[in-house]
């Protein structure tokens, strides 16, 4: 019984923990400001990127620029996501042809982020949720984040379902350069 006994306080203080991260989240839902999170007037503004560590299951949050890259051709409105999706790789491969290949991609590759990119209704980046973090070469998901800044904008969104939300997964070689898995 005594295994029991100690199991049970432990249980309480996670539910516990849970039930007040569901009331903060239903408090928040009902404040007053309706805007998005980062959006003012149709601008962009950096979110708070919390820490995250080995311990810590939350995914990392990155803050999304407030200036689009203005060297590419304005992107197309798409249909469906997987257009969106679409799109938005070749514009990874088009705003990063120094660090893109679109060859064959190797039999073990350096490093594999995964990263959630969240839009805005005309396409600019909200924020990048790190969903994958690579164990060796953590460099990589800096140079995938900053790579998808670039590419940005990513054409409005308004009229397709929420969340406006896609992921990519970028598949980088020994040479550091990345092809985006869409693409593959």
């Amino acid at each position: 019984m005594r295994c029991i006994e100690r199991q049970v306080p432990a249980l309480q203080s996670v539910l516990l923990a849970q039930l007040a991260i569901v009331v903060g989240v239903a408090l928040a839902g009902c404040s007053g400001d309706r805007s998005a999170p980062g959006e003012q007037g149709g601008k962009t503004t950096p979110l708070a990127a919390p820490a995250t560590t080995a311990a810590d299951s939350r995914p990392l949050v990155i803050a999304a620029p407030v200036a689009p890259s203005r060297s590419l051709a304005a992107p197309a409105v798409k249909r469906n996501w997987v257009e969106v999706r679409k799109q938005a790789a070749e514009r990874l491969v088009a705003a990063n042809p120094d660090i893109t290949y679109m060859g064959r991609v190797p039999d073990r590759l350096l490093a594999i982020p995964v990263l959630e990119i969240e839009l805005n209704r005309d396409g600019t980046v909200r924020k990048i949720e790190v969903l994958r973090e690579p164990r060796e070469a953590k460099e990589t998901l800096k140079i995938a984040v900053a790579a998808i800044q670039r590419a940005a904008p990513y054409g409005d969104v308004s009229h397709l379902p929420r969340p406006w939300k896609f992921i990519e997964t970028f598949l980088f070689d020994d040479d550091r350069k990345f092809k985006p898995r869409t693409l593959d």
